[in-house]
């Protein structure tokens, strides 16, 4: 009897297990099957998975103290170490509120004397924009208006807050503050023909500024670039805006054609005239950078020959025009161009950051002995040079020392010794000091970790954290998704590739599964990193695709020959080497080699196409977005500094222009341009739409009206990934 009853205890307690099995396992099914999905309208509408930063902190000129916008409504003084509110600089309250309705931009004079800051934006280009600029006297709570003769470009406070230098209708004026008198230092600007203070089209879009004039430290002079780009051929967009269309009309110089003639010149606002800078009889060239040295008689100018393979440094003198030749820079390949030129130590030295052996480092000149001493050295490259302090004569920077994937900050001496590592975790950090450099804000993220930005004392102590993302940490919780993982694989032609993958989050290693290889391939750049990102990517991943990115050669962090060796023939080694990855990936156990697509933008738009044409047999589906479709097409900074001309180099541009192997196209293909696009035409689609068109290929094209390179704006991007979405469910 009591074995009978133990025997019931005994499959009581089992069936009470059993159901506490079921029951628990029916939760965890349940709260899996019940997470949310990741929904386009969450990345393009709500942007519910987009991290929170740091935004629009300025140093303060001792270094102690920090100001920023809060609310749209106040500019706020803090201290770097307490972090707490010293006092309100500006308020909205003080302003006309029916004209200026919120802030969200200001800069300060050298002296802290006066603010300037614009609303009512109306971009041009991708850097540049005209507005209604307004000065804020923080002394006499004194509100100006810098001009009511019409919109502003670039309008820039002098050292001492008295005046205002800016661009309007191509010629610069000059606004005294205390007298109110606007008076123009150029009268000979003329729209697509002479520009003084802001650049044309190529120089803003290729050597990345917008702003081409310069106040001198003294605040005495104005240095300025005159562009004559008459001799530019002109390019029509049509915008589709009214009753009858648009017609816009700018200077855009392709392959192999003219550029504008540039020429640097320095007014005087004592005498009141400008005077010509002596930058050689060669007009055929570039001038990317002009900079004050800390001796405002003496103005820095860069100059860059047509080939970009001979970078000159000169000293103008700007009392006399006459200039010198203090540095040059040769490549076998090209030659960078970066703002890291800066002088120091009294003007007895500069700093120059190249490749002068192979890897991008960090290098002292002296004026005086006319030497040149390398800081930095290793096969690994310096990705930023993040500023000298002169009172501890210390560097500071950023490298790839330790990983190509990742960014880590560094300080070292004069002498090129006592290095040392500030930051302190692995993955991608950014950094941004204080004015004095006694403190700095680090930005920092990995494949699993939003961004984490923290406030640090010169010596990397941390002093408190500014942002950890918990909030958007807790919602990632409930959402069911896959970050990436890091990998290598050895090519057949034994070049060592870096790449992520991002699986289902239900990755099954028995099934088989899509793959969508994402890449961007173009020179110097890189997508394999270990930073956050959570964007389609994942929302694809969800959907059961493996999503793939491998960076090929010409890409960054690696030294000069592994991203030079694209040189003159831009396409070739990128395509193999994603057709390499394509390869790998179709040996891979749980990848069907059938199912095999490729997206790019830009660059890698035309990557894109190489693949799906030239890599026909590999690629079962792709997508091209704003595409480049033949160099020819494209810019001459850009292009010719990769490729030459089309003139000296007509192989390297048939050879790889993807418009020439239409012939070739096997699989599904969808062609995305935004119509206004004035950086890489919608010719560029329409020209290989009719190529593919006569070789009876099918394809779907989608063109976006009136939007620009990024394509963007209200409902765009929503529209384009759904489209780009739909493509993909359907063809791959």
């Amino acid at each position: 009897m009591a074995l009978k009853k133990m025997k019931f205890k005994l499959k009581a307690y089992k069936n009470l297990l059993f159901l506490f099995i079921v029951f628990f396992s029916f939760i965890n099914l349940y709260s899996q099957t019940e997470k949310p999905k990741i929904t386009l309208e969450d990345l393009w509408k709500k942007y519910t998975f987009y991290p929170s930063s740091v935004y629009g902190l300025r140093s303060m000129n001792n270094g102690l103290y920090y100001t920023t916008i809060d609310k749209a409504s106040e500019i706020n003084k803090y201290s770097y170490k307490t972090g707490k509110k010293v006092s309100t600089i500006l308020n909205i309250n003080e302003l006309d509120t029916a004209v200026i309705k919120s802030l969200n931009n200001y800069e300060f004079s050298d002296n802290e004397s006066k603010i300037i800051f614009y609303i009512n934006r109306e971009r041009i280009y991708r850097r540049s924009f005209t507005a209604d600029f307004y000065v804020w006297d923080l002394e006499t709570k004194k509100l100006m208006k810098v001009s009511d003769r019409g919109r502003q470009q670039l309008a820039t406070l002098s050292p001492d807050g008295s005046k205002v230098a800016f661009v309007r209708n191509n010629n610069i004026y000059i606004k005294n503050l205390i007298s109110g008198v606007e008076k123009a230092i150029t009268k000979d600007g003329k729209y697509n023909e002479i520009i003084n203070g802001a650049p044309d089209w190529v120089y803003e879009e290729e050597f990345s500024f917008a702003k081409a004039f310069a106040w001198s430290p003294d605040g005495e002079k104005i240095a300025f670039y005159k562009f004559d780009e008459s001799k530019v051929k002109q390019f029509d967009m049509t915008m589709f805006y009214d009753l009858y269309p648009e017609n816009r009309q700018y200077k855009y110089p392709k392959a192999g054609e003219d550029n504008s003639i540039v020429n640097i010149f320095v007014y005087n606002l004592l005498n009141e005239r400008s005077l010509k800078m002596n930058t050689g009889k060669e007009t055929d060239q570039y001038i990317p950078r002009i900079k004050w040295t800390n001796n405002s008689n003496i103005l820095s100018i860069q100059r860059l020959n047509r080939l970009q393979n001979k970078l000159d440094i000169l000293l103008a003198d700007v009392t006399n025009g006459k200039s010198e030749v203090v540095f040059t820079d040769t490549n076998k390949y090209y030659v960078d161009i970066t703002d890291f030129v800066s002088f120091i130590e009294n003007n007895r030295y500069f700093i120059y950051v190249g490749e002068i052996d192979g890897y991008n480092h960090i290098y002292l000149y002296d004026l005086e002995q006319k030497k040149l001493k390398q800081i930095t050295k290793g096969k690994w490259d310096v990705t930023n040079y993040l500023g000298y302090d002169s009172k501890n004569k210390l560097f500071y920077y950023t490298s790839a020392e330790e990983s190509p994937l990742r960014r880590s900050v560094y300080t070292i001496d004069f002498n090129g010794n006592n290095k040392k590592k500030l930051s302190e975790k692995d993955g991608m950090n950014r950094t941004e000091f204080s004015k004095g450099f006694k403190y700095y804000i680090n930005y920092y993220s990995n494949a699993t970790t939003p961004a984490f930005i923290t406030l640090h004392n010169a010596k990397g102590k941390l002093i408190r954290i500014l942002e950890d993302n918990k909030p958007l940490l807790d919602t990632l919780q409930f959402y069911n998704y896959s970050t990436k993982e890091f990998f290598s694989f050895t090519t057949s032609e034994n070049v060592l590739l870096n790449g992520y993958m991002i699986k289902p989050p239900d990755f099954d290693k028995n099934k088989k599964y899509p793959v969508f290889m994402t890449q961007y391939s173009g020179p110097n750049s890189q997508e394999v990193l270990d930073n956050w990102s959570f964007n389609w990517e994942n929302y694809l991943a969800q959907e059961g695709y493996i999503v793939v990115c491998v960076d090929g050669r010409g890409t960054g962090a690696r030294g000069e020959e592994f991203r030079k060796m694209t040189y003159l023939q831009l396409g070739k080694y990128e395509t193999i080497d994603q057709i390499e990855a394509a390869k790998y990936l179709g040996t891979l156990p749980y990848v069907d080699k059938d199912r095999i697509g490729i997206f790019g933008w830009s660059y890698g738009g035309f990557m894109s196409l190489l693949c799906m044409t030239k890599g026909a047999d590999y690629f079962k589906a792709g997508i091209a977005v704003a595409p480049v479709t033949n160099w020819r097409y494209y810019d001459n900074i850009y292009t010719e500094r990769f490729m030459r001309t089309p003139q000296e180099n007509p192989d390297g541009y048939d050879n790889n222009s993807p418009i020439n192997f239409v012939d070739s196209l096997k699989g599904k293909l969808l062609i995305v341009h935004g119509s206004g696009d004035d950086n890489v035409h919608l010719q560029n689609t329409m020209m290989i739409a009719e190529k593919l068109i006569q070789a009876n290929k099918q394809f779907d094209m989608m063109i976006y009206p009136n939007k620009n390179h990024s394509i963007y704006g209200g409902n765009t991007r929503y529209h384009l990934f759904t489209k780009m979405v739909d493509f993909l469910k359907e063809n791959l």
